[in-house]
């Protein structure tokens, strides 16, 4: 590692000055953990002590003639989490970020320009391969087996075997055998009649290249110690739904398509970390897994404390490059989505929140960038981004929330929160709930966005509104009681006032008990919220009108696709179709 005083490389003849610690000396450029859908980059580097580094990033496809422009890498300043965290953690000095909704399977050509007006300016060109989606091999051999003789069949099969199972009961179950790369043990169960293919739990500890499809689980899916596992279209009914929850956790493992469901119901005597019914020990996760390049997406959530999480603190193990998209969760006491403990480009897309104490949460985001985009959420009775304990880099664009108090909203802590950006959100709050679990003390029910913060977050272009109470809200310390005012006092300068007018017959959810079915929430025509976003390279390209649009749609197109997908549609498939 270079010292804090960077040193221009040259050659051994001629002298080595010094130069200023705010020039970059450019390192190492890292792309870890491709998933399916998406790349990251890391750019390490020395100095650049003021901060004022810009990576400008193209890529196209290898063998592509035309360079696409993506989103700027983020500037993430070497740092720690001090004693927030247990153990604390430590990132390095570098430009972060990723590359958003590539195609599977496929190679790109990624080309970098990190520009310094201190010196340091360098370019770098590399490559990196999306991974495919698991599937069985070509050809597969199908093992028939019943409960009587699954335990020989499983026993025998070989990589690349198929083991198609009759309905019935198979107890527990824990894999013993590994398939291979391009060639998965696929263990599948019979969802044509009403009786299912269905176990107590099963067990992938340290098991690599096993694909789970259409089994019924009364239990816990393990994923401890597994790496490149799929689990999809499974039914999941357990206090712990699908889980690798500890050092090492699991690795580029795929979570697609599967309804995962436990008990806790919607009611205020549940809402939060402790509740009525025993604290947050005693409430369940749905989905909860530690460990790098793994992907969560197109599952439906229901009933947990926790719907989907990462672990905290000394079970957090290189979280780094996680997709968590087009998630449909409903009621969660606690977080819709714990992202907590990312380590650098996670990434949470599309997903539909409903019902939900919490939105999503970033307690704390290490370094990151930790990404949220184009998220839905609807009757939250607390905060809809949780970023706390010193959360550093968290990236907030496109999403929609629609919920009693507060509406674009961060908590007072515990802990400040650093170097956040929002863009292109709306949010709109109303009347506190009567219930009264929004903690944030006075009564603020029209209060827009309340965090304890620092001067390196940054809010702008975002469309902010109130139902039912009068417009006002605050910005750090600054308090603001017009759209005006916020423009004026704040960073937020294009901000834009809306309401509940921007959609089509949408009601309020207010009292948000008992539960609320999903609303659309597309923008109606003409209203203030369309054409009055800023243009994201990577992001909100192909948007219609003179600019993008405020929230989580684009008007005039559809509905993306929330929960299980219908059997043989997969990102591949899908982009096929298109």
């Amino acid at each position: 590692m270079l010292s804090k005083l960077a040193r221009w490389i040259a050659p051994a003849c001629l002298a080595v000055p010094l130069l200023a610690a705010d020039a970059t000396v450019p390192g190492e450029v890292r792309v870890p953990y491709p998933t399916i859908l998406n790349l990251s980059i890391d750019w390490l580097i020395e100095g650049d002590d003021n901060l004022n580094g810009r990576v400008e990033v193209e890529y196209r496809r290898a063998g592509d003639s035309r360079w696409r422009q993506g989103p700027p890498l983020v500037r993430i300043p070497e740092g720690n989490s001090g004693q927030r965290t247990t153990p604390t953690f430590y990132w390095p000095n570098k430009h972060s970020g990723s590359l958003f909704d590539l195609e599977p399977a496929t190679e790109y050509e990624i080309r970098l320009r990190l520009s310094d007006p201190d010196g340091g300016s360098a370019e770098r060109t590399v490559r990196a391969t999306t991974r495919a989606v698991p599937r069985p091999a070509p050809g597969a051999t199908v093992r028939q087996a019943t409960p009587p003789t699954f335990r020989k069949v499983i026993a025998e099969a070989a990589p690349g075997d198929i083991v198609q199972l009759t309905p019935g009961y198979y107890g527990e179950f824990e894999a013993l055998r590994d398939g291979q790369p391009g060639k998965p043990i696929v263990l599948r169960g019979d969802t044509s009649h009403t009786v299912k293919s269905t176990f107590e739990g099963i067990s992938l500890r340290g098991r690599k290249h096993i694909i789970l499809e259409k089994l019924t689980v009364y239990g816990t899916i393990d994923l401890l110690g597994a790496e490149e596992v799929a689990v999809r279209h499974c039914t999941v009914n357990a206090k712990y739904g699908i889980v690798a929850q500890r050092k090492p956790g699991c690795t580029n493992c795929y979570i697609a398509d599967n309804v995962v469901t436990w008990v806790m119901p919607w009611a205020p005597e549940g809402m939060g970390h402790q509740n009525f019914w025993g604290g947050a020990a005693n409430m369940g996760e749905g989905i909860q897994l530690t460990g790098p390049g793994n992907v969560i997406c197109y599952n439906r959530v229901r009933g947990f404390r926790d719907a989907i999480s990462n672990m905290e603190d000394r079970g957090a193990y290189e979280q780094v490059s996680i997709d968590i998209y087009n998630n449909d969760i409903y009621v969660a006491a606690d977080d819709a989505i714990e992202a907590d403990h990312c380590m650098g480009n996670c990434r949470v897309m599309r997903n539909r929140i409903t019902n939900c104490a919490m939105g999503l949460s970033s307690q704390p985001s290490l370094g990151g960038p930790t990404y949220f985009i184009r998220n839905v959420m609807y009757n939250l009775v607390l905060a809809p981004f949780k970023f706390a304990r010193g959360s550093h880099g968290n990236v907030a664009l496109h999403n929609t929330v629609v919920k009693t108090g507060h509406g674009l909203w961060v908590p007072h802590g515990p802990g400040i929160y650093y170097r956040s950006t929002f863009r292109n959100n709306l949010a709109i709050g109303g009347p506190r709930d009567p219930f009264k679990i929004n903690y944030s003390g006075p009564a603020r029910g029209e209060a827009l966005f309340t965090p304890e913060t620092d001067p390196t977050n940054d809010f702008d272009y975002d469309g902010i509104g109130t139902h039912l109470t009068p417009f006002r809200g605050r910005i750090g310390k600054v308090e603001f009681n017009s759209i005006d005012e916020l423009r004026e006092r704040t960073t937020a300068k294009h901000a834009v006032q809306v309401d509940m007018s921007v959609f089509e017959n949408v009601e309020f959810p207010n009292p948000p008990y008992p539960e609320r079915p999903v609303p659309d929430l597309r923008l109606k025509a003409g209203s203030a919220a369309v054409d009055a976003g800023l243009p994201l390279p990577g992001i909100n390209d192909g948007y219609r009108g003179r600019a993008p649009d405020l929230g989580a749609y684009e008007f005039g197109e559809p509905l993306p696709h929330y929960g299980p997908r219908p059997e043989g549609v997969d990102e591949e498939t899908a982009r096929r179709q298109r």
